[in-house]
């Protein structure tokens, strides 16, 4: 194809598509410019930033919103929402065709818009909770949003990617900007140290994912992620996959490579050693950000990736079985270290990034079963609907643990910010008998422990839901290779450990003594109404008819990837 023809291709017919679905991501980058104008004609002042990236942010969560229900509505005729798919001007022959777009480079599917919902209703939830704590300031407002709105952009771009070098890049654009971010406190010498230690890690990290992307596109002949099954079956040439074929070994060094560079975004073990200290160095709010939307986009990203080698011929089982036990020794490690870590802090936040670990590991127990179930063998023992359904039912475990996981965590984070504004620290001691405060604090040490025990996954709440579902999956993987058994009783005895480090938070806030000299707090009601808000879903997803809808859609969207 000819870069003429390419370019005729993409004005001709893809362009009018790609723009309409790429709407929530170019009200992003208006809502972006708007944040830079408003500095320049009118001022901090009158017009603070917030504001102006809060409104965009809603925009283009309307916009993503409205795209998914037209999806998921089989007929997008008179089903209330009619109002909204006209004014987001949604044709079928653009929302409504799934498939790539841009010519290839980006995926357009329920299971992108899915993940594209759930990151713009963070970043909502994000810029709401910044306003309440007042970090930043008006003045370094402008600077603030435009980071966070340009790292939301790289995690949309992300969660679409279906070309290897556009994994690359969304991987990068949420990146660089989180980098500044963690930096953003000025003058603070341990927010300074944390940013160094990020970017010094992401660029090694990021060097060699780039180099495993090389050695895949050179092997395979092409980046396009539809192609890369194909192609290797292709190049093996009915060999058997092994350590004597110098084709598997250099293809399994590529996958290994670009998997360090989704390791480090998701912070597992052993790549996880920016995570404490980022997230001790950096703002409360940013940690939170990064806790939650950062994984999200690379798991939806890891998903699609590994899927990527699917197909029913024996050499591609055996890679992704292979792939799948890697992954299931990482989320060993990852749980045991994380939970082991997060014993001895005394700061909360660093307490939370070995907690954030910890859960990444969790959830990569999803991946892991995934790839040992994904089109196994006959000779299995299970069926082709069987396996096919248990398949979906460990990307189902991983998309509700998500979304799950962002209420738990930003409940968790928002409650670090308000207090830390309040007490002025982040210590575990400063926590001690708060919970004898005024009515809104009171509110926060509630909404905390219900957070926090649903980060163990302790019923009604909707972390034992969505730990529930991702432990099915991996115990109906222990059928096909025993490996996922072992994985499941660390993961039990990984629950168990997790409990002790949640209480001790809890025991500071609802049983050990008040200081003597500890004074009267004045936490405003607003702050305990946004924190009981987002502490809301966390019941609803564990125990109410939310629960069986989320699950359905879920499965819905789970099984786009398997037609």
């Amino acid at each position: 194809m000819t870069f003429e023809s390419l370019l005729n291709g993409l004005i001709g017919a893809d362009l009018p598509r790609a723009v309409q679905i790429f709407t929530p991501e170019l009200v992003l980058c208006v809502t972006i410019v708007a944040l830079l104008l408003v500095r320049m004609l009118l001022g901090v002042q009158k017009l603070p930033a917030c504001w102006v990236a809060l409104v965009g942010s809603l925009i283009a969560f309307l916009g993503a919103f409205a795209q998914f229900m037209y999806l998921k509505t089989a007929s997008p005729v008179d089903t209330g929402f009619d109002w909204l798919f006209n004014a987001a001007r949604i044709t079928e022959a653009g929302v409504g065709t799934q498939g790539p777009y841009f010519t290839g480079l980006l995926m357009h599917d329920q299971f992108t818009l899915f993940f594209r919902l759930g990151l713009l209703l963070f970043s909502v939830l994000v810029i709401a909770l910044t306003v309440l704590t007042g970090i930043p300031d008006n003045e370094d407002g402008p600077d603030f949003y435009t980071l966070l709105l340009g790292s939301t952009i790289g995690m949309l771009v992300a969660t679409s990617a279906n070309h290897l070098l556009m994994m690359f890049v969304g991987v990068e654009m949420m990146s660089v900007p989180s980098y500044a971010m963690v930096a953003f406190l000025k003058g603070r010498r341990q927010s300074s140290e944390a940013a160094l230690k990020y970017v010094v890690y992401g660029a090694g990290a990021a060097g060699v994912m780039l180099y495993g992307i090389s050695l895949l596109a050179g092997l395979l002949g092409t980046g396009n992620m539809g192609e890369l099954s194909e192609r290797f079956v292709t190049v093996m040439q009915g060999q058997a996959f092994a350590t004597t074929s110098a084709t598997a070994v250099t293809l399994v060094l590529g996958v290994m490579m670009v998997l360090v560079g989704l390791a480090f975004k998701l912070s597992l073990a052993p790549f996880h050693f920016w995570c404490p200290d980022a997230f001790e160095g950096a703002p409360a709010e940013v940690a939170g950000f990064l806790s939650v939307a950062s994984k999200a986009a690379a798991f939806a990203l890891l998903v699609r990736f590994v899927l990527a080698f699917g197909g029913p011929e024996a050499v591609l089982y055996d890679l992704r079985s292979f792939l799948g036990v890697g992954l299931a020794v990482i989320a060993a490690l990852s749980m045991t270290l994380g939970n082991l870590a997060a014993y001895a802090q005394t700061n909360v936040k660093r307490l939370l990034a070995y907690s954030t670990i910890a859960h990444a590991g969790y959830m990569v127990m999803a991946v892991a079963a995934l790839l040992v179930l994904y089109e196994a063998p006959e000779s299995s023992g299970l069926s082709r609907a069987e396996l096919t359904d248990a398949s979906v039912r460990s990307v189902e475990g991983l998309m509700y643990y998500l979304g799950v996981y962002l209420f738990m965590n930003l409940v968790a984070f928002a409650v670090v910010a308000l207090l830390r504004n309040e007490t002025y620290s982040e210590d575990i001691d400063s926590y001690n008998g708060l919970v004898h405060q005024n009515t809104a604090t009171k509110v926060l040490c509630i909404c905390m422990a219900i957070a926090m025990f649903s980060l163990v996954g302790l019923p009604p709440f909707g972390g034992f839901f969505a730990k529930l579902l991702i432990f099915m999956a991996v115990f109906k993987a222990g059928y096909l290779h025993w490996a996922m058994w072992a994985l499941l009783a660390i993961a039990g005895v990984n629950t168990v450990i997790s409990l002790f480090y949640y209480v001790r938070v809890l025991k500071a806030m609802f049983i050990n003594p008040a200081p003597a000299d500890q004074r009267p707090l004045r936490t405003p009601g607003v702050v305990g109404f946004y924190v009981a808000l987002i502490t809301i879903p966390i019941f609803l997803l564990g125990a109410s008819r939310l629960q069986d809808r989320l699950t359905r859609t879920a499965e819905v969207v789970a099984q786009v990837l398997f037609q």
